[in-house]
């Protein structure tokens, strides 16, 4: 299975929980929130596995809402006023991504950004962080008028790079990650050490290849 890496001139990642571990920040959001109103604060560990879901995922933990609830939008606001507050305070860079990047850019592979994420957020997030001051392209949420699974932000990448989208490969660690990498008619690698990769059948998602670590791409790669 790797030699079919052997082509790719691009690699696009989803942001949160593929290349950046933002669970603490996320959930110190919707924890605030809870500690405000009086309730108990909850571990970390009981918000990661739904960070990947954003406002929605941090609100159905942390007051047990979603979307139909009367009150959601202005809780999503407030949640998003929180995060916008601490977006940088806890958020790393997984181990070895710093290290994974680097090599690409020796290898002459570009490499990109394709989130969910509301631009609202990715913007100054990724600017405060020099990891993505060599990225190609970082597509947010909303750049386009869709967001995945929808192939439209992973064309948008490839497209403002320059790159065939036959010739790139998208990791994430979200089954609507590998779908809309399908889409896109690009290559795909499931990071099975994300947030939602831990909590689901990844093997289920039909993604090219897996990864337990940022570096294993790497090893991918360099098999190809």
């Amino acid at each position: 299975m790797e030699g079919i890496f052997q082509s790719i001139s691009g690699v696009l990642f989803d942001l949160d929980g593929t290349l950046i571990d933002s669970a603490p920040d996320l959930g110190a959001a919707a924890d605030q929130m809870r500690v405000r109103r009086g309730m108990a604060s909850l571990p970390l560990e009981i918000y990661r596995p739904l960070c990947g879901a954003g406002a929605r995922g941090m609100l159905e933990i942390a007051f047990s809402m979603g979307p139909e609830h009367p009150d959601y939008e202005p809780m999503r606001e407030e949640f998003f006023a929180n995060y916008e507050r601490c977006l940088t305070e806890r958020t790393f860079a997984f181990d070895g991504v710093a290290e994974l990047i680097r090599a690409l850019q020796v290898r002459g592979v570009a490499w990109g950004v394709v989130t969910n994420k509301s631009q609202r957020f990715t913007d100054p997030l990724t600017a405060a962080m020099p990891l993505f001051a060599s990225a190609g392209a970082i597509v947010s949420g909303d750049t386009t008028p869709y967001a995945k699974p929808h192939p439209a932000p992973l064309l948008e990448a490839a497209r403002r790079m320059g790159l065939d989208p036959a010739h790139c490969l998208y990791v994430g660690d979200d089954e609507r990650d590998i779908v809309a990498g399908h889409a896109a008619g690009m290559l795909t690698v499931a990071a099975a050490y994300g947030y939602l990769g831990s909590q689901s059948d990844v093997a289920a998602w039909n993604a090219h290849a897996q990864i337990n670590s940022p570096l294993a791409l790497l090893q991918l790669l360099q098999r190809a």
